[in-house]
């Protein structure tokens, strides 16, 4: 019995590494993330005008890609492949944070050293972050009051205009402070991924024209 079941087990850990390459090898090709011919992906309304954004702040090394459904349930190293990405570190998320401790005389991103909110690019990490706020202000502002976290989806959406797994730090309704990991300026290639602002769609940007145009706080604050 015991040896039957075995049997059975390798039979299924076989099938499924085969269902895995199988699936594997049917994941889209796409183009290097140097490459600049476009459209990659379909001339929606959103890359339009994100491209006219760009291009008009003098961002012309960047690229559009549209990737399948399921993309977010895959490995790393499926997305990276993917997108043709030079590294799983070269995949990067846009989230919007809200300081919950802010006197109450901060409420919106008029300060872009003591805004109510940041978009932060990387992992996160909530302490580092409060440290370099704090910094920031020269301890003009008790550590208590920067307590940085996850803002609610719907806060996010309606600071930014774009909805969950959509967010970038592009075109965004409102003009919130970006922080940028200093890991990402770091990465070779200096061309990373991020959000495109629609679900489905990614967009790769030449890492030094992104820091002249967007002008983000760069800071070492990754988990690791």
């Amino acid at each position: 019995m015991e040896k039957s079941l075995a049997e059975l087990e390798r039979v299924q850990t076989n099938l499924l590494h085969r269902i895995s390459k199988l699936e594997y090898s049917l994941l889209p090709l796409s183009p290097s993330p140097n490459d600049t011919v476009f459209p990659l992906v379909d001339d929606t309304d959103t890359v339009t005008r994100l491209s006219s954004i760009l291009r008009h702040n003098a961002v012309d090394d960047f690229s559009f890609k549209r990737v399948p459904p399921g993309y977010y349930d895959w490995p790393l190293e499926a997305r990276r492949d993917a997108l043709s990405a030079a590294s799983v570190d070269h995949l990067c998320k846009s989230i919007v944070l809200v300081n919950t401790q802010a006197p109450s005389t901060v409420v919106d991103c008029s300060d872009r050293n003591n805004s109510k909110y940041y978009v932060y690019t990387a992992r996160f990490n909530a302490e580092a972050v409060k440290n370099f706020l704090y910094s920031l202000n020269k301890g003009s502002i008790a550590k208590k009051k920067f307590n940085l976290r996850l803002a609610p989806e719907e806060i996010s959406a309606e600071l930014t205009g774009y909805g969950h797994n959509a967010v970038t730090c592009i075109g965004m309704k409102t003009d919130i402070p970006v922080i940028l990991d200093e890991a990402i300026i770091k990465l070779t290639p200096d061309f990373f991924w991020l959000g495109g602002g629609e679900v489905d769609l990614k967009l790769g940007i030449r890492t030094s024209q992104l820091i002249k145009f967007v002008n983000p706080f760069i800071v070492n604050c990754s988990g690791s």
